[in-house]
């Protein structure tokens, strides 16, 4: 399956830039769940206030609080997993693009500024990696910013928020692991996200 998809994607032309397309093919076909998750996001971000009231009331009795948070939910037409079932929904779609990336196959053969998409950091081709770790690393910082200001400041500490806050950077560590053609489907991807969510925010009521 993924030869024959690898193939037919690199018969398209530049198979670094089918990489990009196909990526960027496949997000658009995922948009109306990350819509989807994002006002189930922004409607639970309403009620924030109403919740902490009741944790304050009601938190030292999780059955009772539990209880009447959903109510709370209920009465205003929100899921407790708002903005979570969407998520879920696409990570099939992202095991097929991870295999894909890392399965040999004849996308893996083309090239990018005449390196080939299968070698890895390992192999000592050192700069075309630093590039794409700088990239990454610059999408992440820009997204750990972004998170930030979305942030409640009357909202409880998060549990792990300092892991939290550094795991955007993790894809600079998984890309100097896989080979490069998931480097660059990694920024990609990670480019969309950062761009979509900031644009969804701003757009959606």
């Amino acid at each position: 399956m993924f030869h024959d998809l690898g193939s037919a994607l690199a018969g398209l032309g530049s198979p670094a830039l089918a990489i990009v397309l196909f990526t960027v093919a496949v997000r658009l076909l995922l948009h109306p769940l990350y819509r989807a998750a994002v006002r189930g996001e922004k409607a639970k971000a309403k009620l924030a206030p109403e919740i902490r009231k009741l944790n304050k009331k009601y938190g030292k009795d999780l059955t009772k609080l539990t209880e009447e948070t959903q109510k709370v939910y209920k009465k205003n037409g929100v899921s407790m997993f708002a903005g979570i079932l969407p998520m879920l929904a696409t990570i099939p779609f992202f095991m097929v693009m991870y295999r894909l990336v890392t399965t040999p196959n004849p996308l893996l053969d083309g090239q990018l500024f005449g390196f080939s998409l299968g070698i890895h950091f390992t192999n000592g081709y050192a700069w075309v990696f630093l590039v794409l770790f700088a990239l990454l690393a610059v999408v992440a910082w820009l997204t750990v910013r972004w998170q930030k200001a979305q942030q409640d400041p009357e909202a409880p500490p998060v549990p792990f928020a300092k892991f939290l806050r550094v795991m955007p950077f993790a894809t600079v560590l998984v890309a100097a692991w896989l080979p490069l053609a998931a480097g660059l489907y990694l920024l990609t991807t990670t480019t969309w996200t950062f761009a979509e969510r900031a644009m969804l925010y701003r757009i959606l009521s």
